[in-house]
């Protein structure tokens, strides 16, 4: 069974690692993208080199990283359900929607989304866990 699922809508089809990892990098720098993704590669000596190697090595960093630059990057809209649940790689993106301006990003904003985190996450906990 043949699909004609149209991947090239996907801005990162035949896009490297690298090229990825250097584009958010020179915008937004490794301080911005660990208050945001909290990966501990963007922290602790971070560089392009060491940060490919470990995305290279972890698939959930690098989906993480993938769906930064397709949502906060390149500013397209959040994926639905069924597409959510994909990898970003083979997500299909509509091609009526276009890449957008990089979303701009503060240490503020990333500091709020992380109390709003938080406080869901102790939400969760204090209700309990019913089998």
């Amino acid at each position: 069974m043949t699909s004609n699922i149209d991947y090239k809508a996907n801005p990162l089809h035949g896009l490297k690692l690298e090229t990825l990892v250097g584009e958010i990098v020179a915008h937004y720098g490794f301080e911005i993208l660990y208050a945001y993704l909290n990966i501990n590669c963007f922290k602790t000596n971070p560089s392009i080199e060491s940060s490919i190697k470990f995305l290279k090595k972890t698939q959930w960093a690098r989906e993480k990283v993938e769906a930064f630059y397709l949502y906060e990057y390149k500013s397209l809209p959040r994926a639905t359900d069924d597409q959510f649940q994909l990898p970003p790689r083979d997500r299909i993106v509509p091609s009526h929607q276009k890449p957008g301006e990089p979303a701009e990003l503060s240490l503020e904003d990333a500091e709020r989304l992380q109390r709003e985190r938080e406080r869901k996450a102790a939400e969760f906990s204090s209700r309990g866990r019913r089998w």
